[in-house]
């Protein structure tokens, strides 16, 4: 049997310290596997004192993580601390410096430094693998880095955050509002106590962009996502949506265009008979376009300590079974020195076309006034219908559903802030892409 892999872990939060009892537990198992031990020779953390439901007895302690990379006897260094900058960032540069594996489930530092890192990486001939950053325990960045070498990727889209998928589906299914869902999912521990990252679509693009990478060969470029969160989701939207044969998701979405690359961050309308429509609570779904393969849709957990520290340990093994002359798979596909710049796509027309609810005032004129400001930007409406679930007495406010056929954003933004200067609209118009995948 080979030398024991040496390892040293940074970060004994809930995955951390699952990694830890995963590892101590199989760890005759994984030597079968591997053809060779893994041994946890150091670890790093904030607090010695912390009680974490595991055994550190003869594990070699360091107060600080960059001390940990660059002295401790080990082949590996597992970051799981978090943050796109610090203690994180010095961290793994340290490790990678040292010509140290590395592996991390840190999506943030990913899409600030990942390039930077890479080229660290490769000139040294480490691994950094970084499954858990992306989809928790779906092998999407080993299935996109790996097994489908030589297709070519046309558009990736998913479900990439528990949190909102999970508040998505409740609302739906039990009729509350955003902020009631929000709260009990920061009660179940799914939500931050500051969930802003969460909901308004942050987390989402820094997966999106690490995959768009991949996928595309560019530069990671998470600054240039359209972003937009589900906070002004409301009850009505979702039961509209219902209504209209559809189901709303948060969706990141990245295609290759004529004009460049294309990254989008926003809810999003899915048939209810399509499979992505049928991904529920906190788990995530990616869905992959490719020329050779077609689309290959990948569900699973996307957070939880296990299924994030199922991806972690699934990076080890990765480097455990590797020997000397094949560890020189590019980071993100692509040799780091070789990525094109990101040129970013004007917002394309979209196949579903676009939900625009409005709430306006009870007077004559206004169904045909928002037609013609509609016709006058060339877009062609599909349906459009005054939609209430409750009876609405004359003079209150009526709420009017449009759904169009495919249009560009642009065109949509200049009809609606024409419709905004007839004085007859009332709050904030809402308006929701619709997507029709190629399964539905």
């Amino acid at each position: 049997m080979a030398d024991a892999l040496r390892i040293g872990i940074a970060g004994l939060g809930t995955v951390g310290a699952s990694l830890v009892r995963i590892l101590q537990t199989r760890a005759d198992a994984l030597a079968m596997a591997c053809g060779r031990q893994i041994e946890i020779v150091a670890v790093s953390a904030r607090d010695r004192t912390r009680d974490r439901g595991v055994d550190l007895t003869g594990i070699e302690w360091h107060d600080n993580p960059v001390d940990m990379a660059t002295t401790a006897d080990i082949s590996v260094f597992v970051e799981l601390m978090g943050g796109d900058n610090g203690a994180a960032a010095d961290s793994v540069r340290a490790a990678l410096s040292r010509g140290l594996h590395v592996v991390t489930a840190n999506k943030a530092l990913l899409a600030r430094h990942g390039v930077e890192l890479a080229k660290i990486a490769e000139g040294k001939g480490v691994l950094l693998n970084y499954e858990a950053a992306v989809a928790g325990g779906i092998p999407v960045i080993k299935t996109m880095r790996e097994s489908l070498t030589g297709n070519s990727f046309s558009r990736i889209y998913g479900i990439m955050n528990g949190t909102c998928n999970y508040i998505l589906t409740r609302m739906e299914k039990e009729g509350l509002s955003f902020a009631d869902c929000l709260k009990e999912a920061q009660r179940l521990g799914y939500a931050e106590a500051d969930p802003t990252f969460d909901i308004e679509g942050n987390d989402t693009a820094h997966k999106l962009a690490i995959m768009t990478a991949l996928a595309f060969g560019s530069e990671i470029a998470a600054d240039e996502i359209y972003l937009e969160g589900i906070s002004n989701i409301s009850i009505e939207d979702i039961h509209a949506a219902a209504d209209l044969g559809y189901r709303i998701k948060l969706l990141g979405v990245a295609q290759k265009t004529e004009t460049g690359i294309e990254q989008r961050v926003h809810p999003t309308m899915v048939p209810l008979d399509s499979v992505i429509a049928k991904v529920d609570g906190v788990t995530n779904a990616v869905a992959l376009e490719s020329d050779i393969l077609g689309e290959l849709l990948m569900v699973g957990p996307g957070a939880g300590g296990n299924a994030t520290a199922s991806a972690v340990l699934g990076d080890i093994t990765d480097i455990a079974k590797s020997r000397p002359g094949t560890q020189d798979v590019p980071v993100f596909g692509t040799p780091a020195r070789l990525m094109q710049p990101y040129r970013q796509a004007e917002m394309q027309s979209h196949e579903g076309g676009y939900f625009i609810r409005l709430t306006v005032e009870d007077r004559a004129g206004v169904f045909a006034s928002i037609a013609a400001k509609m016709a006058d930007n060339g877009i062609s409406l599909e349906s459009i219908m005054q939609h209430s679930k409750r009876q609405v007495a004359a003079g209150d406010p009526q709420t009017i559903i449009l759904v169009t056929h495919a249009t560009m954003e642009a065109s949509v933004r200049k009809a609606v802030s024409a419709i905004k200067a007839e004085g007859y609209l009332l709050g904030e118009p809402q308006v929701i892409r619709i997507e029709r995948p190629k399964d539905s």
